[in-house]
């Protein structure tokens, strides 16, 4: 019986093993989509307690506590903090066979070197222990990152955010380069007009620009795609439940964007056609300046109207869609190539139901002039676990080309999420080692080497142009 989690967790074989140590692991991290909250990297604090940096706004655990018939109080109450560990201490023992419980001990490990098993017996010790470890420099936030030997971070900012964090931390010299990415959701979701509208004031204070027709509307939201590539940022991210790519006219687009100006409600259609417009005109956008475009689809949220009211969006509430996405998205992908302006794209669907069409897909639109330039993305959210992520590689693998694959990124708002890119490492490697030693991969251990070393780091590193040379500190000019 092998011991849990040991120097070879998730390593079936001897070859795994090999591959695993020798190749995957020593890798640094490049994380190209997150939700750390950038000025925390700035502030560059330390933690007060263990509960801090590990529960607070993780939703993930809060859903598991609450099956678990935890009270809201002990999730995001008001709760002290060590008697809000305590209860995720009692819930982590009904985590078998959750990610949860490997991700929680894989991080007590990693970062503070603690081999116990969480749950209330053991909780007093271990959060008094990691506690204590977090009031220390070498656990500030950069010191976490540090301590993962993660190299790139981009995070997720909304097109009005000022990116003065991402400045001050360029400006600080912070080796660990943490970047922007450009998320215009909202600068495109008119579902509800109030919202919308109160949405461009906040985009006029930004720009200092009126918005009364749909050009200046454009030129507002162009100003702050050109401002985020100034700040470093060379990725979009676009988190949907599915494509929008109904047809339409700049002068459907215009009465539109002047109807919603003028509080009018819009119908269903003039809603597609106007999220789908913004979803072109943004791939447009990227693919003039050689950027990477993201879309997440597939995501049921915010599913619980009441705690959505009580708590708000991100707390916990969301589950994987039924969505159609394949006719949209080729639709959406092809018409961006007819016209020559299809970025680099990578696709996350977040139903496995979708798992092969997406695989399919992105070979449909990749034309011969980048390595993978049509991605299939990583497992995410739901399936950022040991299935979801064996599933996603097998499609891949049995559709695609595994080996131009960017590999994994966290997608998460936690700074001890970074063992999450050494699961994913470990289950890549035995899925290999298991086919060399079964014969049905050659027992090439240098080219299969570097076919990980490559997955796990140089893929994305060459894929984004992430280079180590850093540009020039721009301080940004915010307003009022």
């Amino acid at each position: 019986m092998k011991q849990f989690l040991d120097e070879n967790f998730l390593l079936n074989n001897k070859t795994a093993e090999l591959l695993y140590h020798e190749f995957a692991a020593p890798m640094p991290i490049i994380d190209y989509h997150c939700h750390l909250p950038p000025d925390q990297i700035a502030a560059d604090g330390n933690f007060a307690n263990l509960t801090q940096v590990w529960l607070y706004g993780d939703h993930y655990k809060w859903r598991a506590m609450r099956t678990n018939g935890i009270n809201e109080r002990y999730c995001t109450g008001d709760a002290p903090d060590f008697e809000k560990f305590q209860k995720w201490a009692e819930t982590v023992p009904y985590t078998l066979r959750n990610p949860l419980y490997h991700w929680t001990h894989l991080e007590l490990q990693r970062y503070f070197s603690v081999q116990d098993i969480l749950n209330p017996g053991t909780a007093g010790r271990i959060y008094e222990e990691c506690s204590a470890k977090l009031q220390t420099p070498e656990y500030s936030v950069r010191g976490l990152l540090r301590k993962m030997n993660v190299k790139v971070v981009c995070t997720t900012d909304d097109p009005i955010d000022t990116l003065e964090h991402h400045a001050q931390i360029k400006a600080d010299g912070f080796e660990t380069r943490i970047l922007p990415a450009f998320r215009p959701d909202k600068a495109m979701n008119v579902d509800h007009v109030a919202t919308f509208n109160d949405y461009l004031g906040k985009l006029e204070a930004v720009t200092n620009l009126s918005i009364s027709s749909f050009n200046d509307y454009l030129a507002a939201l162009k100003s702050r795609h050109d401002f985020f590539a100034t700040m470093g940022c060379s990725v979009s991210d676009h988190g949907l439940e599915q494509i929008y790519a109904e047809p339409w006219s700049e002068s459907e687009v215009r009465g539109i964007f002047s109807k919603i100006r003028s509080g009018g409600e819009l119908s269903a259609l003039e809603n597609l056609k106007f999220k789908s417009a913004m979803l072109e005109i943004f791939a447009v956008w990227d693919w003039e300046k050689g950027w990477v475009q993201q879309y997440h689809l597939g995501a049921l949220r915010n599913n619980n109207l009441r705690m959505m009211r009580r708590l708000g969006p991100d707390t916990g509430w969301d589950s994987i869609g039924d969505f159609s996405q394949g006719r949209a998205l080729a639709t959406f992908l092809a018409r961006l190539d007819e016209k020559d302006q299809l970025a680099k794209t990578i696709l996350y669907n977040l139903n496995p139901a979708d798992n092969e069409m997406m695989a399919t897909m992105i070979g449909n639109f990749n034309d011969g002039s980048v390595a993978g330039k049509i991605q299939y993305g990583s497992g995410w959210w739901f399936l950022d676990q040991k299935d979801g992520m064996t599933r996603q590689i097998n499609a891949l693998s049995n559709m695609g080309l595994l080996s131009r694959f960017v590999g994994m990124l966290t997608d998460s708002r936690s700074f001890l999420s970074y063992p999450r890119h050494e699961y994913f490492r470990r289950l890549l490697c035995n899925m290999f080692g298991e086919e060399i030693e079964n014969g049905e991969l050659p027992a090439d251990i240098d080219w299969t080497g570097q076919v990980i070393r490559d997955i796990c780091y140089n893929n994305a590193s060459n894929y984004f142009n992430w280079k180590e040379a850093s540009a020039p500190v721009t301080l940004p000019v915010t307003n009022g």
